[in-house]
This record gives structure tokens, sequence and C-alpha cells, in this order.
């Protein structure tokens, strides 16, 4: 029962988590856009963080979860978000057993060839649907690297917030367990 209680805390946070940063890039960001039009993929960075923080079971259902939001919200092609954001959260759970807490360098990395590829991904959505054609280098030098350098810039603070969040539930789930093992 006890470890039921420390499971339903892990996935309220989670889901606070990501109901905080769904907020934040639908509602907030989107007044401090730059290079007229672009805001950071916050929700990215938290399924990415998670992806390579939990691994891939966690990052697959993340992802999911996260998707199935912006695509219930947002999205005109529904699922979309769902199996983009759950395929980002899996590849990001292949480099859990690279996962070192304190370094910036992997988590960054990640998280910027993450955002990458769903710019990519988005190019190829929009060059099939609409009737006007962007050239990708146009596409790639205005939207997909200012995209993911301001995602970067944001995806330090969320991912310190998720680590410090990470670590605490970790402390309380190992506090518990040793009064489980206690008696």
């Amino acid at each position: 029962m006890n470890n039921f209680k420390l499971y339903f805390k892990r996935v309220l946070i989670i889901a606070l988590v990501i109901y905080i940063c769904y907020i934040l890039q639908t509602s907030i960001f989107p007044q401090y856009q730059i290079a007229g039009g672009i805001s950071p993929n916050i929700l990215l960075c938290v399924v990415a963080t998670y992806g390579f923080m939990k691994g891939r079971r966690y990052g697959i259902l993340i992802g999911f979860f996260t998707g199935l939001l912006l695509d219930t919200f947002t999205s005109n092609l529904f699922g979309m978000y769902a199996l983009l954001y759950m395929y980002i959260g899996y590849l990001n759970g292949l480099f859990k057993k690279q996962f070192y807490g304190d370094d910036l360098r992997l988590p960054m990395i990640l998280i910027g060839t993450s955002d990458f590829l769903y710019g990519v991904v988005f190019y190829i959505k929009s060059y099939i649907e609409s009737s006007t054609k962007y050239k990708f280098s146009y596409y790639l030098i205005n939207i997909i690297l200012p995209e993911v350098a301001y995602t970067l810039v944001v995806a330090i603070f969320v991912y310190y917030v998720i680590l410090h969040l990470n670590n605490l539930m970790e402390k309380i789930e190992k506090k518990g367990s040793d009064r489980i093992g206690n008696y």
C-alpha cells in the first residue's frame, strides 16, 4: 500500500509538471516570442528530461500523454504529437545509463537534438500539407535553429526543476522503502 502511495505521488508530480509546462508553453511564452514568432518547446524539454532520467518506459508514457494533451487542444492532425513525443521520449530513454544529474552537457545535447528532429518532422508535415512550399534551408535558418536555441536556454531552468523534483521523490521513496524494510 505504501508503494502505491509513493507511485501515486510521483504520477501526480509528473502530471503537475506537464500541466504547468503546458500552461507556460501555450499562454505565457507566446507573449515572449523571438524572431517573428518563435517560442520555446517546454513540453519537449519535459519529455526528453524524463526520458533520459528515468528510461524508455517513462519517456514513452510521458511522451504519449504530453502529446495527447497537445493533440487534444492544439492539433489539427490528432495523434501527431502523441506519436512524435512518444518517439522522442523513447529515444532519450536510450541514454539513461549515460545520465549523470549535475552534468548539463548530455541533457542539453539530447534536448537540442530532440527539438531539431521535432522541427524537421514539422517541416515535412507542413511541406506535405501546404501549398506554400518553403525551402528547407529557409525553414532551418529562420524557424528550426532559433527555436532550438530558445528552447535550450529555457531548458536549463526546466531541467534543473525536474532534476530537483526527481531527486526529492527518490529521497522520499528511499525513506519509505527503508521504513518498510525495518518492519
